[in-house]
């Protein structure tokens, strides 16, 4: 639903929707200093408050919401093995026949 900003906290808006209830108005605050820290790009703020709100709710917590440390920290270490993962995979992936193109191939010139 939108963000507030004073100084280097970013306060995030959010309209939770429960079938048969009221809707509720929630925030969720992240020190932007935090995302700096954990070379974090500020334009996933939104989503990374929607999961730690979704979280929360989950566990029953009621009150204020904060994306801590640990959370971007957390976020931050998914991220690079992820990345790690995605590259082993390139490295360890399936290659193409290095003996250039096949006999039988209508790209071979005189069937050759």
């Amino acid at each position: 639903m939108g963000f507030d900003q004073q100084r280097n906290a970013r306060t995030f808006r959010f309209d939770v929707v429960s079938k048969g209830e009221v809707t509720r108005h929630l925030l969720v605050t992240a020190d932007l200093a935090l995302f700096l820290t954990h070379r974090i790009g500020i334009q996933e703020g939104p989503s990374l408050c929607a999961q730690k709100l979704a979280t929360d709710l989950d566990k029953g917590v009621e009150g204020s919401h904060e994306l801590t440390e640990d959370d971007l920290r957390e976020h931050a270490a998914a991220r690079t093995l992820a990345e790690a993962r995605r590259a082993e995979a390139r490295k360890t992936g399936p290659r193409r026949p290095t003996g250039g193109v096949p006999r039988g191939s209508p790209w071979r010139r005189n069937g050759l």
